[in-house]
């Protein structure tokens, strides 16, 4: 399965979450709800979730392996700073 594109969406506020992100994936099937966040390590991604009746929040998509969720969060990083360079 092959990324497709990726489309970054920034958020205008002075919380935490920076943008929101859509991936497309063999021009087939698309994550929505990606959230962009600035860490104290610096910027991470956060899949889709929903909170449970206990008050977790669980991922409602998210990659199986360390390697896929690497490539994606790159991926969509990559992007978000490439937006600052061309405004």
């Amino acid at each position: 399965m092959n990324i497709t594109d990726v489309r970054v969406r920034k958020i205008n506020n002075e919380g935490k979450m920076k943008a929101v992100a859509s991936v497309t994936f063999d021009d087939e099937f698309v994550v929505h709800d990606i959230k962009v966040i600035e860490g104290q390590n610096g910027m991470f991604i956060a899949m889709p979730s929903r909170k449970t009746p206990n008050g977790e929040y669980r991922d409602i998509a998210h990659p199986i392996n360390s390697d896929t969720r690497s490539q994606l969060q790159q991926l969509i990083l990559d992007k978000y700073e490439s937006m600052d360079e061309e405004e």
